[in-house]
Order: C-alpha cells, then sequence, then structure tokens
C-alpha cells in the first residue's frame, strides 16, 4: 500500500466519525486561536502605549516639582518651585547646548463657551509657541500664536480637534472667540488631529500664550511643569544632563534631595521601558495561551486511544493480509496530523476574524510569526500526542486483535 493510499484510509477513518474528530478539531482550534489572539492582544497593548509615549516626542524631556513641593496648591517652599525664571537659565545655549527649546507649563480643566454651547476642555494648557513642536502636534488650520503674542499677554488660542467639533460643530472656528471661565479669547488655529491610544482624548486641549492664562484663569503661581526638547533624540542624555546641573544650581538642591525637588521623565527610557514590559507582558500571554494546546494534544491521545481499542478487529485483519507494522503506524499518524491540521487552520482563521474586533479596549495586533508558530505547534501536537497510539496500533500481534471482542 502506498502512501496516498494511507492518507485516503486515514481520513476515510477521520469522516466516519464526525462528532469524535470535530470535538477534537475544536480542542486544537480553541488552543491556536487563543494563542495568537493573547499575542495579538498583548502586541496591540504594547503599540497602544508606544503611540501614546511617541505622541509626547522621543528627544523631550519633562520636568514636574518632586514629593517636595512645586506643585499650585501643595504646601511648598518657594526655592523648589517650578517658576518662569528657570526658563531663560535652561534656554541658555552655553549652559545647555542640547536643548533645542524650553516650554513652561501651566495646565488645567477649563469650562469653554461658543454661543450657548459648552464644553470642558480637558487640557488646557498655558506654554510658549515651542510646546506645540516639541509634543508633536501640527497646526492643521490657521496659525500658531507667536513669541509676540507672549509677551504682550494677548487672549488667543489655538484648538485641538475635539474641542473645535464640541464647540463649532461645522462653523469655521478660526477668528471666532470663546469664552473660557468668563474671559475671552480668539481661535487663531486649530490643530491636526493626533492619533490616541485608548486611553485619554489628545484632541480635547487648547494652547494659549503662558502669560495670558496666568494674567486671566491661573494666576501667577508656580508650574506645572516644564517641557524641553532636545537637539535630537541621540542627545537627551546629555540634555538631561545639562538640565539637571542647572536645576541643582537654580533651585539649591544637591545630589541626594534632587528627587524631592524635582522630577525628570525622559521619553526614550520610558519607552524603552514600557517596550520590555510589553514584550514580558506578550510572552506571558502566550506562554498562557499555550496550555490550551497542549491541553488540545491530550485530547488527540485520548481520541486515538480510544480509535485503536475500537479498530481492533480492524488491524489485526489488515496485518494478517499482509499490511507491514510501518503502514498502520503511518495511517494512524496522518490521523492524527491530519485532525491537528485542520484544528490549526481554523484556528488561525478563527483568530484572524476575533482580530478585527476591540479586545479590553485595545485592537489586537497580530504577529505573524505567531501565527505560524502556533499552526506548526498543533501538527507537531498532533505527531507527539498521535505517536503512542499509533505505536501501539503497529504492535498489535494480528492473531491477539483478530480475537479482540
Amino acid at each position: 500500500m502506498n502512501i496516498f493510499e494511507t492518507i485516503r484510509f486515514a481520513l476515510r477513518a477521520i469522516t466516519a466519525n464526525k462528532l469524535r474528530s470535530g470535538l477534537t478539531v475544536l480542542g486544537i482550534l480553541i488552543g491556536v486561536a487563543a494563542v495568537i489572539l493573547l499575542v495579538a492582544v498583548g502586541n496591540g497593548s504594547a503599540q497602544a502605549v508606544q503611540n501614546q509615549i511617541e505622541s509626547l516626542g522621543t528627544n523631550t524631556l519633562t520636568v514636574t516639582a518632586g514629593a517636595g513641593g512645586g506643585a499650585r496648591g501643595a504646601a511648598s517652599t518657594q526655592n523648589t518651585a517650578l517658576n518662569m525664571d528657570l526658563v531663560p537659565a535652561l534656554s541658555d545655549p552655553d549652559e545647555a547646548p542640547h536643548v533645542r527649546s524650553v516650554s513652561p507649563v501651566v495646565t488645567g480643566s477649563q469650562s469653554a463657551t461658543y454661543e450657548g454651547t459648552d464644553h470642558t476642555i480637558t487640557q488646557f494648557v498655558g506654554t510658549y509657541p515651542g510646546y506645540v513642536a516639541a509634543s508633536n502636534f501640527k497646526v492643521a488650520r490657521g496659525s500658531l500664536f507667536t513669541d509676540a503674542d507672549v509677551t504682550d499677554s494677548r487672549k488667543v488660542v489655538v484648538i485641538g480637534s475635539t474641542v473645535a467639533e464640541e464647540l463649532f460643530g461645522r462653523v469655521d472656528p478660526l477668528s471666532k472667540q470663546i469664552t473660557v471661565s468668563g474671559k475671552l479669547f480668539t481661535v487663531v488655529g486649530v490643530l491636526a488631529e493626533k492619533g490616541g491610544s485608548g486611553f485619554a482624548d489628545p484632541n480635547d486641549i487648547a494652547v494659549a500664550p503662558v502669560s495670558a492664562v496666568q494674567e486671566s484663569l491661573t494666576g501667577y503661581g508656580s508650574l506645572n511643569q516644564l517641557l524641553i526638547q532636545a537637539t535630537s533624540p541621540e542627545t537627551v542624555s546629555e540634555a538631561q544632563s545639562e538640565v539637571t546641573a542647572i536645576l541643582n544650581e537654580k533651585l539649591n538642591v544637591n545630589g541626594s534631595s534632587t528627587t524631592s525637588a524635582y522630577r525628570i521623565l525622559n521619553q526614550s527610557q520610558l519607552l524603552e521601558t514600557r517596550a520590555n514590559t510589553a514584550e514580558t507582558f506578550t510572552l506571558l500571554l502566550g506562554a498562557v495561551a499555550g496550555i490550551s494546546l497542549l491541553v488540545g494534544g491530550i485530547g488527540i491521545t485520548n481520541i486515538m486511544m480510544v480509535t485503536v481499542t475500537e479498530r481492533t478487529r480492524e488491524i489485526g485483519i489488515r496485518k494478517a493480509l499482509g499490511a507491514p507494522k510501518r503502514t498502520i503506524l503511518t495511517q494512524f499518524l496522518v490521523e492524527a496530523t491530519v485532525l491537528s491540521l485542520l484544528g490549526g487552520l481554523l484556528g488561525v482563521a478563527t483568530a484572524v476574524i476575533g482580530s478585527q474586533f476591540t479586545i479590553v479596549n485595545i485592537k489586537p495586533v497580530i504577529v505573524p510569526s505567531s501565527v505560524f508558530l502556533a499552526l506548526g505547534v498543533s501538527v507537531a501536537i498532533g505527531l507527539f500526542f498521535g505517536s503512542y497510539p499509533a505505536s501501539r496500533a503497529a504492535g498489535l500481534r494480528p492473531i491477539e486483535a483478530l480475537r479482540y471482542e
């Protein structure tokens, strides 16, 4: 009997008991689909976090007040508060040659109104024009406010796409005035839509001159943060060292009390840390899902053992007619492999369909290598877990098999 006839006999045996074969295929299907989908969820989560971090700029440093004070409204001392006096010192090209721009940031939630339409702007930011480029925003319509606007404390504002839609709908917002906590601000520009990551809406933002925001809305307290842009992603570490030295000098702190006076968030380091964490998380999800593949393999062993038992007399007849041991072995291995392969292919199809939906607020992103790995493992499981029942069938003595009831 050649290999093609062996495969034909194997396929006939599989279709002879459709329910049993279907349950075996289902076990492998669930295992393969689980591996691919869980790895896809881990990968999608990693990309969402990466996009969120990259949206802040990979060559930026964010300085915030430490536990020792500096946040407006908290108990703090004047010498540890982040204030406008730090900006020229950090912008000095001699002291900080690797710093491109420094943007003071005063931010908070503000209620805005236009012709009876109200919207609470999540981030109403008072800053310098350089904040927009440092935060990876672009102006889609109109223009950005200027340094002259900051100097003269002009009440002009650039709004995000969400704010524009909520307040103006289809009306062109340019040159229109909105009321922000009782103060009139003129819209001079609209920011281009910025991709989100399933968390806070980055487009629910308005950016205005820091002088106007402090004068009209927040008062002249300390800053929420300083956004510092390095000259390039490669010089972020050098810029951080320069910024640290300047802040230590200006805030009169030593190395041991630095973290209590201020904190510096390095976006590139955060991105690397998040990437490593996400990779570990994805591997963990894949390992957990792989357990279901193992369970499917045990199911194949059980099904094939039952099949061998039921077909003992058939095996005895075939061996009595001269079928060699390798033919019996091959037939049962083919049966197990076909069941695994069919379950694997259906599992891949199920995973691809499932990845089109959002899972726990995350859009799964399928990793091609996980598809091939899961499919290959499913076939290997068929061969491995089917080898014992196949070997047992091939080792039956014809006379004992013919006597089996």
